[in-house]
């Protein structure tokens, strides 16, 4: 029989009288990715050993001997001295393993009252809910970043935008304001999914519970867990928490991803709202004059590998019988690539937008296309002369035609022009069709007023950081 194939054999049983094919053994491992997960595989084992010892299901001297070793295991993986091996397949194993090269035959007291089932299922909710904790605080960052970029631009007037084209004036400030409140309903829905998945697997072993005195009220708050899992089936058979992070994790992708298109249409000559600095652009290989938001392109791009890993994940899932299935394997390089993907977005975010130089005269110059101060003069008419809104809709587009026609700006077309239309309309018009006067007219609550940006901004402050 080939060695290799009996050190594989060796670790999982005496039912097999032969190792496995190579093709199984490649398809079969795991720990070129779920190595990833030693230090809660880790911190799993240690947990549990310590109840073991504390229900006199272990020794002491047993008990002590394993808790030296996983220590050391854990220090030689940290310092890079520690040989993955691919013939033990996955984390558990190779830690197992080394374990037993270390201490001796104490180490097989380690797996008492458990299985790889709930502890794969332990190490996965562990790392899920330390990556959420890494970034709820990057969103965090990235909240500051841009509340601290919309109290510097306030009173920056530009276009607000629907249908890509101009509508109304807003700030830039409010228009910040605007992403951080996204990111912060990001980091509730992140916040939502770990409350509901930290409870702990450990101790349901393989499907059905075990026959020894084990506590698992102890392991779980040893952990950091609420409570341990209600129903053992379900503790080794629920992926749900993986999928709910990447449910949120693809939200929050998405609203990475729409400001970074705003950033590669803003940064395009045509726009020219923000410029970026060479820190977050790229040049061309031919054309010596481009200037790309490559950083903000591949923002935007990261979305889609983050929702093919929640569809991936997806369908793993729907046809599976309880409990453990060896597909279940295939859950944990989506989530460990979605984490990625999404940690790094929003590293990039942060950095742009900390980076970028807001160009006020071009927001301002984009205010003369498309006339945005429409609806100030619809409004007028409603306020001032008691028109219904549908009939002063109707005037102002006539309005809005004439002055079109003429090729000047609202607040340019002469008082008998509009008065042919409405005449009821007086040189009081005039007050509310300038730029800054439309802005400061919307102090509704959310609204674009410069006073209700700078104090939500500072509310922001307050919910958020």
């Amino acid at each position: 029989m080939n060695e290799s194939k009996n050190s594989a054999n060796a670790m999982w049983g005496g039912r097999f009288a032969s190792g496995p094919d190579e093709i199984m053994s490649r398809i079969n491992a795991s720990i070129d990715f779920d190595q990833r997960l030693y230090a809660q595989d880790i911190a799993g084992s240690v947990a549990h050993c310590q109840m073991l010892i504390r229900q006199g299901i272990v020794s002491q001297s047993d008990g002590d001997a394993i808790l030296s070793g996983l220590d050391t295991v854990l220090q030689e993986i940290e310092s890079g001295r520690f040989e993955f091996k691919t013939a033990l397949e996955d984390i558990h194993m190779n830690v197992e393993s080394r374990l037993r090269e270390l201490i001796g035959d104490a180490a097989g007291r380690l797996h008492t009252a458990r299985s790889r089932n709930d502890q794969v299922a332990t190490d996965l909710r562990l790392w899920v809910r330390d990556t959420i904790d890494t970034i709820d605080e990057q969103l965090k960052g990235l909240q500051q970043t841009l509340i601290e970029l919309a109290e510097s631009h306030a009173d920056a007037a530009m276009p607000g935008f629907t249908h890509l084209q101009p509508a109304q004036p807003v700030t830039f400030g409010h228009h910040m304001l605007a992403y951080v409140e996204m990111y912060g309903r990001d980091r509730g829905r992140f916040a939502d999914c770990r409350k509901r998945m930290n409870e702990s697997p450990l101790g349901a072993a393989a499907l059905a519970g075990t026959s020894f005195p084990i506590d698992r009220g102890a392991t779980a708050s040893a952990l950091g867990f609420d409570r341990p899992m209600a129903n053992s089936l379900d503790a080794v058979s629920a992926r749900d928490f993986a999928l709910e992070f990447l449910g949120a994790a693809s939200i929050c992708a998405t609203h990475l991803s729409r400001q970074a298109e705003e950033l590669v249409l803003w940064c395009a000559p045509q726009f020219d709202f923000v410029r970026l600095s060479d820190a977050y652009s790229t040049g061309s290989s031919i054309m010596p004059q481009k200037r790309n938001p490559d950083a903000a392109e591949l923002a935007r791009a990261k979305a889609g590998r983050i929702f093919g890993a929640l569809q991936g994940l997806m369908v793993v899932m729907k046809g599976l019988p309880l409990a453990y299935g060896k597909d279940m394997q295939e859950d944990k390089e989506p989530v460990f690539d979605a984490a990625d993907s999404l940690s790094l977005t929003i590293a990039a975010m942060n950095g742009m937008i900390g980076d970028l130089t807001v160009v006020p005269e071009a927001l301002l110059q984009a205010l003369d296309q498309g006339f945005p101060t429409a609806t100030d003069l619809a409004d007028w008419l409603v306020r001032v002369l008691d028109m219904p809104f549908r009939d002063a809709h109707h005037a102002t587009g006539a309005i809005v035609g004439l002055a079109e026609d003429k090729g000047c700006a609202l607040a340019d077309l002469p008082l008998t022009d509009m008065q042919a239309i409405a005449p009821g309309i007086t040189e009081d018009i005039y007050s509310v069709l300038s730029v800054p006067a439309s802005i400061d007219s919307r102090t509704s609550e959310g609204g674009t007023a410069v006073a209700n940006v700078r104090a939500a901004a500072a509310a922001a402050r307050e919910r958020f950081l």
